[in-house]
């Protein structure tokens, strides 16, 4: 079983920054694809951004250019940089990894999501 923690949400002013952390651990051989996820409130789940253990990133179009997505493979680590952040980004932010646990059963894990909030 894999476990995924965040930390990182909260609230910010709009203009201002953030950056999410996501850590995973468990029974994990190789993690293929980590990423990360929004719901804001009345909408569906949406694709952020995604990044493979080779370092190949997918960005959605509404945050290219201001969020980056990274990685830390021996941490087993993703991190969100969130810059220039927008009312619209306000939502509940949810890491996902995709990959193989040791006994080479495939596995996708899903964080407890973070608040992030953009306000006056």
């Amino acid at each position: 079983q894999v476990q995924l923690v965040e930390s990182g949400g909260g609230l910010v002013q709009p203009g201002g920054s953030l950056r999410l952390s996501c850590a995973a651990s468990g029974s994990i051989f190789s993690i293929y694809v980590m990423g990360w996820y929004r719901q804001a409130p009345g909408k569906q789940r949406e694709l952020v951004a995604t990044i493979t253990s080779g370092g190949r990133t997918n960005v959605a179009d509404s945050v290219r250019g201001r969020f980056t997505i990274s990685r830390d493979n021996a941490k087993n680590t993703v991190y969100l940089q969130m810059n220039s952040l927008k009312p619209e980004d306000t939502a509940v932010y949810y890491c996902n990894a995709e990959g193989t646990g040791r006994g080479f059963e495939k596995f996708a894990s899903w964080a407890q999501g973070t608040q992030v909030t953009v306000s006056i």
